[in-house]
C-alpha cells in the first residue's frame, strides 16, 4: 500500500485541495480522502489531472516528423497525397526491431507530455516484401512491447486495409498493409488480440483503414460480426478528394454511407471526419459516435477544420490524437483545435456548454471521457476507487500556477502551460516520467538515434 497527498486533484466536480489517494501494490486506488493532513504519504506539491488519452497514433510516422516540409524542385502538387507517398517510403523501410525502437521512443515522449494511454491505429502488418510473418501479429507484438517498456497503456487497433482506393487494387507501395479478405483480417485480429495478453496494460479494438480502403460490404460485416464489446475505429472524410471519390463509387459521401448502412453507437470512433454537411454533423452526434480530432496533424497536412461548434451544438463528443506526431503535446492539440474554431467563427469560448462555462474544464472533461471510450473504458469519474491511478501532475511552484486561484487553474493549464510545468506522469501509481527525466531515457534515446542513423532518413 502507498499514499500520495496532492496539493490539488481535479475531480468531475472541480478541484479538491490536499487530497490523499491510497493505492494497492497494483496501483489500484483503494481510498480517496479530501482535506487531508500530511502524514506518511508522498507529498506532491502539484495539481493532478487524469492522464490524457491519445486516441489516434501511427507510431512509425514519428520517424518522419518534420521531414515533409522541404518543397523545392518536387514538381508535384504538395498536399496530403504527396505526403502519403513519403510516408509509404518510410513504411517500406523499417524492420521489426526498428519499428519497436521508434515506438518506444515515441511512447516515452507521449508519457513525458502527459499521455497515459494510446490507441495505436496499426497497419504495417507484413514484411518489406508484403509477405506475412510466421506470427501474424509480429509488428503488433512490437508495439505492445514498446508500450510495456515505457509503462504507457496501449489499445492495439489492428487495421483492415484491403484496397488501394475506392474500387481499386492495392498498390505495390501498400504491400505491407494488406489483408485481402475478411478471413485474413479475422486471423490478423485474433493474433493481435493474443499479443495484447502479453501486457496487463494492453487491450484490443477493431479498425477499418477508411471507406476507400475496404469494400463497403465488408465494412458492414466487420461492424456487425466482430465483437460488439470493443471500440471500432475508422479514418473518414479527411480529404475533399476522398469525398468526391466516395460520391462517384458509392453515390454517397463517406459519413452519409456510414449513417445509412451501419448502426453506429458510442463504441464508434470516426477519425478526422473533417468535411461534413449538416446532416452528417447531426447524425454522428445523435448516434452517440465519437469523432477523433488530430489538430496538429490535420493542420500540417492541410486537411481542413472540423465543424466543432456545430457538432457541439448537437451534443457531439470528441477526443484528441497525435496521428503523425508532428506534435506530442495534448495541451497544444487542444489549443490548436480551439483557436482554429475561433479564427473561422470570429468568436471566443468555443469549448463551452451551459453546464460548463470554464473552457479549460470543458476540454479536459470532453477529451477524457471520449478518449477513454476509444480505449474501451467507460468510467466517467476522473479518479475512482477500484480504478488505476493514472495522472499527469503540474508543478504548483511554477510561477504562473503559484499565483493562480483554483477556479482558474484548468484554463491556465490548457491555454498557458507547457511540458516544462509538469512534475511528471503516473501510470498505475508509478512515476513513468518525472521532471528530471524519464526512466530508460539513455537507453531509449541511444537506440532511437542509432535506428535513425541506420535508416538514413533524417
Amino acid at each position: 500500500m502507498k499514499s500520495f497527498l496532492f496539493k490539488g486533484l481535479l475531480t468531475r466536480h472541480g478541484w479538491e485541495e490536499n487530497t490523499k489517494i491510497t493505492i494497492d501494490n497494483d496501483g489500484i486506488i483503494t481510498a480517496i480522502h479530501h482535506d487531508s493532513q500530511n502524514d506518511n504519504s508522498e507529498f506532491i506539491n502539484g495539481f493532478a489531472i487524469p492522464g490524457f488519452q491519445n486516441a489516434h497514433s501511427h507510431s512509425f510516422q514519428y520517424a518522419m516528423a518534420g521531414l515533409a516540409e522541404r518543397h523545392e524542385g518536387t514538381g508535384v502538387p504538395d498536399d496530403f497525397w504527396s505526403w502519403r507517398d513519403a510516408m509509404y517510403k518510410l513504411a517500406l523501410s523499417v524492420n521489426p526491431d526498428q519499428f519497436e525502437t521508434i515506438a518506444t521512443m515515441l511512447y516515452a515522449e507521449m508519457a513525458r507530455h502527459g499521455y497515459t494511454q494510446v490507441a495505436e491505429f496499426h497497419y504495417v502488418h507484413h514484411d518489406k516484401n508484403g509477405k506475412k510473418y510466421n506470427d501474424l501479429a509480429e509488428m503488433g507484438n512490437r508495439l505492445v512491447s514498446a508500450a510495456k517498456k515505457v509503462g504507457i497503456k496501449i489499445t492495439l487497433v489492428p487495421i483492415f486495409y484491403q484496397k488501394g482506393g475506392f474500387g481499386e487494387n492495392p498498390t505495390k507501395a501498400q504491400r505491407r498493409f494488406i489483408s485481402s479478405t475478411f478471413d485474413e483480417y479475422q486471423k490478423l485480429y485474433d493474433a493481435s488480440e493474443q499479443a495484447t495478453k502479453n501486457y496487463h496494460g494492453a487491450n484490443i479494438a477493431t479498425g477499418i483503414h477508411s471507406m476507400r480502403g475496404v469494400e463497403p460490404e465488408l465494412i458492414k460485416r466487420i461492424a456487425t460480426d466482430f465483437p460488439q464489446n470493443v471500440p471500432f475505429h475508422i479514418h473518414i472524410a479527411e480529404q475533399l478528394k476522398e469525398i468526391e471519390d466516395s460520391k462517384t463509387y458509392l453515390n454517397k459521401r463517406p459519413v452519409e454511407w456510414m449513417l445509412d448502412n451501419i448502426e453506429m453507437t458510442e463504441r464508434f470512433h470516426l477519425v478526422h471526419a473533417t468535411h461534413l454537411n449538416d446532416r452528417e454533423i447531426k447524425g454522428i452526434a445523435k448516434s452517440g459516435a465519437n469523432v477523433v480530432l488530430c489538430p496538429s496533424t490535420e493542420g500540417n497536412l492541410g486537411d481542413g477544420i472540423f465543424p466543432l461548434k456545430e457538432f457541439q451544438e448537437y451534443g457531439g463528443h470528441w477526443s484528441i490524437g497525435t496521428d503523425s506526431h508532428i506534435s506530442l503535446n495534448p495541451l497544444e492539440e487542444l489549443r490548436i483545435l480551439d483557436y482554429g474554431q475561433r479564427l473561422t467563427s470570429h468568436k471566443r469560448n468555443i469549448f463551452y456548454n451551459p453546464k460548463q462555462v470554464d473552457s479549460g474544464l470543458f476540454s479536459i472533461d470532453m477529451t477524457l471521457k471520449s478518449g477513454r471510450k476509444a480505449m474501451n473504458n467507460y468510467n466517467t469519474n476522473y479518479f475512482r476507487i477500484g480504478a488505476p491511478l493514472d495522472a499527469v501532475v503540474y508543478d504548483a511552484e511554477s510561477p504562473l500556477l503559484a499565483c493562480t486561484s483554483l477556479k482558474n487553474i484548468a484554463s491556465t493549464l490548457i491555454y498557458s502551460s507547457d511540458v516544462s510545468m509538469q512534475l511528471g506522469t503516473l501510470v498505475d501509481g508509478k512515476w513513468i516520467t518525472k521532471k528530471e527525466g524519464y526512466f530508460l531515457k539513455k537507453e531509449v534515446q541511444r537506440d532511437f538515434i542509432n535506428t535513425m542513423k541506420n535508416l538514413e532518413l533524417r
